[in-house]
């Protein structure tokens, strides 16, 4: 049973604004773009998953992705995390191409691509972290002992996984996602011991839900950008050509033509993901690029937006 389902990440959501709202010329926009780029191949990987995993009994097993705890020390997040009465197992996933080479004696990871060869941080020593993490989170939050067991799982088929001929641990602790249900399966096996009864379980899953702590961050100053560098104004859906003009109700594009009713509710989107989930009358006529605060106030009430029930700077709530 999927109790916390997979959803595009808030940063990666806050660097697609990013790269939305920079200027092609804007010596950051590279960089940034690759950024996107990473983070979008690792949530790929973390998708590719989710096939394998539809073939675990969902009355045995609860899932959670992209679970993000705090064990009183520091954060730790989770790729997927998968709950049963016997055991927990954390998954880490990657998606790297080409051949990794699993060095347990420096803790590295080494990936060959093209002759080319690339030192990765060791996920398995990663993984290991984020069990001795968890393990202190339900030492705190008073539940039994469970055993916690992890896998680096590799989404991508093709890529060739090496280590040493007598690197047993390494062979039982990385997999392709293909193999995960059979893995799944044994550990299953290995536990034969409840380590939670069924009611414990259920508040386990719940409190995992309730605990989780999403990730919070300001782009804007992460990344080192001025607000005064994000373009403002509506963008086309068709171009992505800004500013679009206000057209009897309508957004009209001076480049391709296109015509849209909604278009500005993505530029709400990228102001609450880049400046602020908060927005009044008076910013947003600034960052529409719209001079009339009777028609941005008929667009705002449009959306069915929550507010404060201030009638002078009134303040309405980007969820």
């Amino acid at each position: 049973m999927i109790v916390k389902p997979r959803t595009t990440p808030i940063y990666i959501k806050k660097l697609e604004a990013l790269v939305r709202r920079l200027p092609q010329s804007h010596p950051k926009r590279v960089g940034i773009s690759e950024q996107l780029s990473k983070r979008l191949a690792g949530f790929k990987g973390e998708q590719e998953i989710d096939f394998p995993l539809s073939f675990l009994p969902e009355e045995e097993y609860h899932l959670f992705h992209d679970l993000r705890l705090f064990d009183g020390t520091h954060y730790f997040q989770l790729d997927t995390l998968i709950l049963s009465q016997r055991f927990i197992l954390i998954l880490e996933v990657k998606n790297i191409k080409g051949t990794l080479y699993f060095d347990s004696h420096f803790n590295q990871l080494i990936r060959t691509i093209d002759d080319i060869k690339e030192g990765f941080p060791d996920p398995i020593l990663q993984v290991k972290r984020q069990s001795a993490q968890l393990a202190k989170w339900l030492r705190i939050s008073n539940y039994p002992i469970i055993p916690i067991e992890t896998f680096v799982v590799v989404s991508t088929p093709r890529t060739m996984l090496q280590t040493s001929s007598n690197n047993q641990y390494i062979y039982n602790k990385v997999l392709h996602s293909a193999t995960l249900p059979y893995k799944v399966n044994e550990i299953h096996k290995s536990h034969q011991k409840e380590a939670l009864q069924f009611k414990q379980l259920r508040n386990l899953s719940n409190e995992f839900i309730n605990k989780h702590v999403p990730l919070e961050v300001d782009i804007l100053l992460q990344q080192n950008i001025s607000q005064s560098d994000i373009q403002t104004g509506v963008q086309c859906p068709n171009c992505f050509f800004l500013p679009l003009e206000r057209d009897w109700g309508r957004w009209r594009c001076s480049q391709c033509s296109t015509i849209s009713k909604d278009a500005h509710v993505q530029t709400f989107e990228d102001y609450a993901l880049l400046i602020n989930s908060t927005i009044t009358n008076s910013s947003a006529r600034e960052f529409l690029q719209v001079s009339s605060s009777t028609i941005v106030k008929k667009i705002l009430s449009s959306m069915k937006l929550p507010h404060n029930d201030l009638k002078k700077g009134r303040k309405y709530y980007l969820s």
